[in-house]
């Protein structure tokens, strides 16, 4: 039996409703929740993503160790390079470093400097 269950997942940020409309247009769940430091969607399953104000927000430097990514988002798409044309309109960035372009996943930044992979199956 499980001790908990999954109830978000808490990014900070320097502006809550930019991250928070990236992450719905690229996973198509909706915005639920608009406070001025957090934001919420969900995709009317159990577990959300939050975008949390940090003021003092310095984004990830991975692979650099001296700030490193600590998590990173893995989302599954049908197809790279139509997947990665969409994100870069959205506002994120393909990261300079990509360790597994020919393994099935390329690495971005979210808008707030976060990576996250697309990967394909």
């Amino acid at each position: 039996m499980a001790i908990a269950r999954m109830r978000s997942i808490v990014l900070d940020c320097p502006d809550p409703n930019r991250l928070a409309d990236f992450y719905s247009a690229l996973l198509g769940w909706e915005v639920t929740s608009v406070e001025d430091d957090w934001v919420v969607v969900t995709n009317g399953q159990p577990g959300r993503l939050c975008f949390q104000l940090a003021k003092d927000y310095r984004a990830p430097d991975w692979p650099h160790p001296d700030r490193p990514q600590q998590f990173h988002i893995d989302v599954t798409v049908d197809d790279l390079d139509v997947a990665e044309a969409e994100v870069l309109a959205l506002g994120a960035v393909k990261h300079a470093h990509q360790p597994g372009e020919n393994d099935g996943f390329r690495v971005f930044l979210d808008p707030a400097g976060h990576p996250f992979c697309l990967c394909v199956d």
